[in-house]
């Protein structure tokens, strides 16, 4: 089993972490949050004391970060991943960042002799848990043969989808048609609300149909029940909107409706609710109608 330097430790770099632990890898892990590595070395992996502790011995090391500055910082300044990691190593990067951050990062990496992979995920926290992600990877093809079966105990696929940075515009391209999804669950939703019509029913209804889609099955339950805990966080879906808006800018690619999705969250984040789950676009809908859809 290859050695493996897991850095990040977040709402989603835990359950992986923990889940390749269960598979048999050996892992040394680091986070700047303390308790974070603490909880995965009572799983069996080795707290790191450093990134560099962390990558020394590493075939393989995994960062999971919130975005593209975090990634650059781990990756490339002093005390950084490649600052340690020896020549053949894999980096595989599972962050969604923006994709000319993981193109810059690749070819520093291609300098030192270390293979990049930008592999980010779909599926949220519960999918991590479940080591069912979703995974769209970028890079070199023997790079992705190597560490294929370490990303499928992480997720239920991974996907090579073409060249270093092609795994976060695919990794847009799923925000974008998540956001746009929950958004019109909730126009919807709320029209039938005001129109005296029960939401659940409405939701019964159309599921086994052409609008039936897993985020409404995934995220109609929840706004039922009021349910607005995260799950993956407003404030991240803005993060990731923000990279889709300025790649889609970098290629003349208009993307008007992301644009619109990304003001109403920019107006939950304005009152408050950046750490709702982002089903929580339904309660922009519910405060300009008047009107709640709950159970």
């Amino acid at each position: 089993m290859e050695k493996i330097g897991f850095i990040g430790l977040g709402i989603m770099g835990k359950p992986m972490a923990k889940n390749l632990i269960k598979a048999g890898y050996e892992l040394a892990v680091y986070d700047v949050v303390g308790e974070s590595v603490a909880e995965v070395a009572q799983c069996g992996a080795r707290a790191a004391a450093s990134i560099e502790d962390a990558v020394n011995g590493a075939e393989v090391v995994i960062t999971m970060l919130p975005n593209s500055p975090q990634v650059k910082t781990v990756m490339l300044e002093e005390g950084g991943v490649l600052g340690c990691a020896k020549a053949g190593t894999i980096v595989v990067d599972m962050s969604s960042i923006s994709p000319i951050a993981s193109q810059e990062v690749a070819a520093a990496c291609e300098k030192k002799g270390v293979k990049f992979l930008d592999a980010p995920v779909s599926g949220g926290e519960p999918k991590a848990v479940a080591g069912t992600l979703a995974i769209m990877v970028g890079g070199d093809a023997d790079a992705f043969a190597t560490v294929e079966d370490i990303l499928l105990k992480m997720g239920s696929s991974a996907v090579l989808v073409g060249d270093v940075g092609s795994g976060n515009v695919t990794k847009l391209a799923n925000q974008i048609i998540v956001a746009l999804n929950i958004a019109a669950m909730s126009e919807a939703m709320v029209l039938a609300k005001k129109s005296g019509v029960d939401p659940e029913k409405v939701y019964q209804a159309i599921r086994g149909g052409l609008a039936g889609s897993t985020v409404l099955d995934a995220k109609m339950p929840m706004v039922l029940e009021g349910n607005f805990n995260p799950g993956f966080r407003i404030e991240l879906h803005i993060k990731d909107l923000q990279n889709a808006l300025d790649c889609a800018h970098s290629v003349n690619s208009p993307i008007p409706l992301t644009a619109e999705v990304m003001e109403i969250m920019q107006g939950l984040k304005v009152a408050g609710m950046h750490t709702n789950d982002h089903d929580a676009i339904i309660r922009h809908y519910e405060r300009l109608a008047g009107v709640e859809v709950r159970r």
